[in-house]
């Protein structure tokens, strides 16, 4: 039995000093099959540790239906790491932040709302107390107590960021203890004094998270925790990307720099991304620190990190690598590097099918009748669109459409036509309509951008949470349609001409408008990680071979989505594209080159 402890300011394992050297993978930001070469490679930067989040609403998507299978299979990637020696931190508390769909929580707590998320909240915690009747139980083979790689555990996280409750926590680590979890609990927090007082567990180890100003950091973290050992739990040596922003990045030797601080300084570091990954399918959080200013982030998960988001060496990596070689006394010179299988380009592929979504969503939706227009989770419902319908009497008016709120995004139509665009947040953009005397039947379909992941705006409902106003007169007796997009085979597909594949057609031709799906097919032989351009879409949510690989957005700043060589095979492969608005050209490009920004 090994144990991580600490004896003052040192750590020990199994009675021997260590330093622990840790990178941040998320194995459910990544496809399994590519999770031994992620560790193999931070095992050769000369990381002795791997660190991962646990999100709740990954492996309980709905109450009491487990999942953790495919990218969902914890267990198997913490037998990986153990194999390639590496020692793991699990941090499985109900919230995760991480730039995960509302923090992790599953949507489902949304529906009752006498839930308080994270406090002693009975209704909360007797559902944080059934997920973890299911998952300590998976993580408890594999603590270091019993022969396992897990040499620590996090109780919650950041919690000084969010609330005060010292009952919540307390709560929170006794669970954990009562179910075996005999490893080293530690809490995480910024380094200010609101942080460590109201985040940190007396008697358990705090650590801090920070990119920056390490001497300032742990000087705040030693007015709490005078002898201990100093960690940082999280160096963030990049950072994620919101819809609209720039891409952004950081120099390798400011990365080295920092890190070379915290080593002079004795202490332990987890790099706060080594290999960020990718938010396949609706799994993006957003942020929200005022209340207006709803920013959700984008598909791609790279993190400007020490791995690419295709898994490929950075100069962070070979940076950081070269200062543990200096600081290690084993060296690194037997650790070989994994070697890159490449990237390649399919080059165009020409979509030819179209469903439009307005004329089938009785196809891939069961209506379901509501006085008021209901939010999705009352509706049973976590991610993707949501449809409500009405009919207006008339004559009326113009007036201005008014949606109580929008979360986030809505397109709406009168009598089918098109009328604009209401987005969470932005009062530039407003839509009004009269209505003629034989009446108009409304439609507003709305996007579920991600849900907020951090900060006090984290109870996010989404769809329309309200009400919708004609003027000042609520509209009530609404048809509404959930749209998930989990399962499409319904859909009926049409063959389409774009001027892109019969350039003979007129060039009045109208573009192609949504909101619609459009499928093509392509056949490939030598099957690697690809790239995927939608330079003339606008906004919409793209599935290969089934698989939803996320959103894209033509207001960047990412302009390629990943596509992980297991999501293709040899021979003919789907491409479905569900485009909002419209395309001059009913084609996409394969390139062996990410565009980020």
């Amino acid at each position: 039995m090994a144990v991580l402890t600490y004896k003052g300011s040192q750590f020990m394992y199994d009675g021997e000093p260590i330093r622990i050297l840790s990178g941040a993978i998320h194995y459910f930001r990544v496809v399994p099959d590519y999770w031994e070469d992620r560790l193999l490679k931070l095992k050769a930067c000369g990381f002795n540790t791997v660190e991962t989040y646990v999100p709740w609403n990954v492996h309980e998507p709905q109450p009491g239906r487990y999942c953790f299978e495919g990218m969902a299979d914890l267990e198997r990637f913490i037998h990986i790491a153990g194999d390639v020696g590496l020692h793991v931190i699990v941090r499985p508390s109900p919230y995760i932040c991480a730039e995960w769909e509302f923090g992790g929580l599953p949507a489902w707590l949304l529906a009752d709302d006498d839930i308080r998320l994270r406090c002693n909240n009975a209704k909360f915690l007797a559902n944080v107390d059934r997920y973890y009747d299911v998952l300590l139980p998976k993580l408890k083979p594999l603590l270091s107590t019993n022969g396992g790689p897990i040499i620590a555990m996090q109780i919650e996280n950041e919690y000084g960021s969010f609330g005060n409750d010292a009952s919540y926590l307390r709560y929170l680590r006794d669970g954990m203890v009562e179910r075996g979890m005999d490893v080293l609990l530690f809490t995480s927090d910024g380094p200010t004094d609101h942080m460590l007082q109201a985040g940190s567990v007396p008697g358990h180890l705090a650590t801090v998270n920070f990119g920056s100003g390490t001497e300032g950091a742990f000087a705040k973290l030693r007015e709490y925790q005078a002898d201990e050992p100093l960690m940082c739990m999280e160096y963030w040596n990049g950072w994620f990307d919101h819809w609209g922003e720039s891409h952004h990045t950081r120099e390798a030797s400011d990365v080295a720099g920092v890190f070379e601080e915290m080593l002079r300084a004795g202490a332990s570091v987890n790099f706060y991304m080594f290999h960020g990954g990718t938010n396949f399918g609706f799994y993006n959080g957003a942020n929200c620190q005022q209340k207006d200013q709803y920013e959700p982030t984008i598909t791609s998960y790279d993190y400007d990190s020490l791995l690419s988001e295709s898994g490929e060496p950075t100069a962070k990596f070979h940076a950081v690598r070269d200062l543990i070689a200096r600081y290690s006394d084993e060296g690194l010179g037997e650790i070989v590097l994994p070697e890159s299988k490449g990237t390649i380009a399919y080059g165009r592929v020409e979509l030819t099918q179209q469903a439009s979504l307005l004329a089938q969503m009785d196809r891939i939706s069961v209506p379901v009748q509501r006085m008021n227009p209901e939010p999705m989770e009352k509706l049973g419902q976590d991610y993707g669109f949501i449809c409500y319908q009405t009919r207006i009497s008339g004559p009326r008016e113009r007036q201005e459409l008014v949606v109580q709120e929008v979360r986030d995004r809505a397109l709406v139509f009168v009598d089918g036509q098109f009328q604009g665009v209401l987005e969470r947040g932005n009062t530039e953009l407003s839509v009004s309509f009269e209505v003629p005397p034989e009446g108009a039947e409304l439609l507003i379909l709305v996007e579920n951008m991600g849900r907020i992941n951090y900060g006090p705006y984290l109870r996010d409902p989404k769809g329309i949470t309200e009400g919708v106003r004609h003027g000042f007169q609520f509209l009530y007796d609404w048809t509404i349609h959930c749209l998930p997009l989990t399962d499409l085979s319904d859909l009926k597909f049409s063959d389409v001409i774009s001027e892109a594949i019969n350039e003979t057609i007129n060039e009045t031709i109208n573009e192609a408008q949504g909101p619609a799906f459009y499928r093509g097919n392509f056949h490939i032989k030598d099957v690697r990680d690809t790239f995927l351009r939608l330079d003339s879409w606008t906004k919409g949510v793209v599935f290969v071979n089934g698989i939803n690989l996320g959103r894209y957005w033509n207001k960047g700043p990412q302009k390629t989505l990943y596509v992980p060589a297991p999501l293709l095979h040899e021979g003919e492969n789907e491409i479905m594209v569900f485009e909002l608005h419209q395309t001059a050209d009913l084609a996409v490009m394969f390139v062996d080159t990410p565009d980020l920004g």
